[in-house]
């Protein structure tokens, strides 16, 4: 990688973790009302958002360290593509934290350490297996996006739209990967995202 390169890289790592995204598309939800919500609830939506933030942060890396060992420039532009989606998960979950009041997660710069490394040794395995693990992860994240339509409050509509676009965007996400031929991982690689994942999320409620 040349030094011009390292530089971008690394710019691109301190703004995801510690600036604040920008989103090009109106944030889903904006228009509707804040809900009455209570204080338990309050708290309750705060950590689910965080988790979402969290998610974003480590899409983020992920699709970074991906893009960076991709062989296939079709693929990199994929990558790049779904990662820019992302920044507008970003900056949505930010916002609406801020607006319940709530902080990001702590662990934020960790999260994203190990996902970048989890990112450039998954491209580094070709570019099969770099999409399978694209694929496989939207189809997680999304799995995980219609439990939080289920948790949240009813009333709380603007988290609501919000969580219903990101799974929309994360369903199409996966599709791309499999068009451009990502391969079905292993039932054990599966399973060993899935463990990370509930690691990250239960960490991220609280940090």
């Amino acid at each position: 990688m040349t030094p011009d390169k390292l530089i971008i890289e690394f710019d691109r790592a301190l703004r995801t973790v510690f600036a604040s995204a920008r989103s090009v598309r109106p944030v889903p939800g904006d228009t509707q009302p804040e809900a009455g919500l209570d204080a338990d609830q309050r708290r309750h939506v705060v950590g689910l958002m965080r988790v979402n933030h969290c998610g974003e942060i480590c899409a983020q890396a992920l699709y970074q360290g991906q893009a960076l060992t991709s062989r296939d420039p079709a693929v990199r532009e994929a990558l790049r593509g779904a990662a820019d989606e992302e920044t507008e998960h970003l900056a949505w979950t930010e916002r609406r934290i801020a607006e319940l009041g709530g902080r990001k997660s702590l662990l934020n710069p960790l999260w994203y350490a190990g996902s970048l490394t989890l990112g450039l040794v998954a491209g580094a395995l070709g570019d099969k297996w770099n999409l399978g693990f694209l694929a496989e992860t939207e189809r997680q994240v999304e799995a995980h996006l219609d439990g939080h339509l289920l948790s949240l409050p009813e009333g709380d509509l603007r988290s609501r739209a919000i969580v219903d676009q990101m799974r929309l965007d994360e369903i199409q996400h996966a599709e791309t990967a499999v068009r451009y031929g990502a391969a079905e991982l292993p039932g054990a690689a599966k399973a060993a995202m899935k463990l990370m994942a509930k690691v990250m999320t239960g960490t991220a409620y609280r940090l």
